[in-house]
């Protein structure tokens, strides 16, 4: 690929790059459908009981505790191609891409072998019957074996999104949902021949989709079909320690967040499942589920405002790069506010379609209305974490997570639960950790040293 010519300067760039909802759209519209095969996942495993749909809520949970550390890669990708990108830079954006590839199914490699032999172990911790901590094993069992697929899907996907290609894993992101989708009327319930795995069935399906969704970027960027191109040349360098440093030096905190969230969340789940049954777990999996209509729109302008913000910095923009962060917040706003409103209204009918237990029901619309009003909250930290994200900042993002869900949500779960509360109570925990997040970040946003955090320089990038 050789580079770009035109105009120089900040104002020049800006031309250049994508709008927000150029690169929201389709980013949007992909996790929306995977929003929706979630849905789809948790109505038909739902069918066979509460301790299904609780075996899954648990799996997922355990699932993407293990990505954290794949997300310290990803998020790396995406701030150090992005800027690179933006300086015009495409020799350094090709050889991050290649580096973030490896070192990510490398990372997927090494996650693999302790899950399989753990799985059930890992299961038990969430305090779940016997039948739903089987089943949980075996969820997280299965769909550990396609980590390495996950690790392509993610990387590819990062890399393309922060280069202004949000369309092409928007594709692949469509045929991996209907791949999903079918797998999992086959091999739930078994048809056309196959047995009928339950809830394994489930795993195998997501999982097999994720490894044809990662055979197809392989392929494509192989053939030079990426605006990221694949050049073999630029393997010898794939490995460079300082550019391995620079990925793992944005990403690591990232990769803390995730896990402090997953530690969060397990702390926060366990609080409900050892307090409250197994009815309330799964109606907090089901209203994860039907609300994350609303959070796949939020993290489409995450991804947006990560990419230009990156993108503006590398081109020397940081009053752009300002302005980009406040135009995501802005439409991450409206749109998670609109779409929260609707979900609300139509809680009890979406539950009733969910599962048929009057107690989960009960749970799960209570639920609903609970982190519906937090939409707005929630908008401010996909929007300002994205974009500080973007920018390398990706530390404050962590020390937001930390105070909000272990020093707010977790603290106030095990407080209402020792109080002998009902299980809204715990529910509402969620309103004081995301308030938090909003104000830290916020402030944080506004202040303005993200802007200066790293230089081109630092970053290897050059104009």
């Amino acid at each position: 690929m050789t580079e770009k010519t035109g105009p120089a300067g900040p104002a020049a760039d800006a031309s250049l790059r994508p709008g927000i909802w150029e690169l929201a759209w389709p980013s949007i519209l992909t996790n929306l459908l995977f929003a929706m095969v979630g849905i789809v996942s948790i109505k038909v495993v739902a069918t066979l009981g509460p301790a299904a749909a609780a075996a899954v809520t648990v799996g997922n949970q355990v699932f993407f505790t293990l990505q954290a550390i794949m997300m310290a890669v990803s998020v790396g990708t995406t701030a150090l191609v992005a800027r690179a990108w933006g300086a015009r830079d495409f020799d350094e954006a090709i050889r991050t891409t290649l580096s973030s590839l490896l070192l990510g199914v490398l990372v997927a490699v090494v996650l693999t072998l302790p899950v399989l032999v753990y799985a059930h172990e890992l299961a038990a911790l969430f305090g779940l019957g016997p039948d739903a901590t089987e089943l949980a094993g075996e969820f997280v069992f299965w769909l550990s074996l396609f980590n390495v697929a996950f690790a392509v899907n993610f990387i590819m996907s990062a890399a393309l999104r922060a280069a202004g290609d949000a369309r092409t894993p928007m594709w692949i992101g469509v045929a991996t949902n209907l791949i999903s989708m079918v797998g999992l009327y086959v091999l739930v319930f078994g048809h056309f021949g196959f047995p009928a795995l339950g809830v394994k069935g489930a795993a195998i399906a997501n999982g097999f989709a994720f490894g044809v969704a990662g055979l197809a970027f392989l392929v494509l960027w192989l053939n030079g079909r990426l605006v990221i191109e694949f050049r073999a040349r630029e393997m010898r360098e794939a490995f460079d320690r300082a550019r391995v440093r620079r990925l793992l030096a944005i990403g690591y905190p990232a990769a803390l967040e995730q896990g402090v969230f997953r530690i969060g969340f397990f702390v926060f789940l366990s609080v409900i499942g050892h307090f409250y049954g197994t009815a309330a777990f799964a109606a907090y999996g089901i209203g994860v589920n039907i609300l994350s209509v609303c959070f796949v729109v939020g993290f489409g302008f995450s991804i947006a405002g990560s990419t230009l913000v990156g993108q503006a910095l590398g081109a020397n923009d940081p009053e752009g790069a300002t302005a980009d962060g406040w135009r995501s917040l802005r439409y991450a706003m409206v749109s998670m506010i609109a779409i929260g409103v609707a979900v609300i209204a139509f809680a009890e009918p979406m539950a009733r379609f969910m599962i048929d237990d009057p107690e989960v029901i009960r749970y799960t619309v209570a639920f609903i209305y609970i982190l519906g009003v937090v939409q707005p909250l929630m908008a401010v930290e996909f929007a300002f974490g994205g974009a500080l994200r973007g920018a390398g900042d990706t530390r404050y993002p962590l020390k937001a997570t930390m105070a909000g869900l272990l020093g707010m949500r977790c603290v106030l779960a095990v407080l209402f639960a020792w109080l002998g509360l009902p299980v809204e109570w715990v529910f509402a925990a969620l309103i004081g950790d995301y308030a938090l997040k909003a104000l830290m970040l916020t402030q944080r946003f506004r202040s303005g040293r993200w802007r200066s955090l790293y230089s081109n320089e630092q970053l290897a990038v050059s104009r």
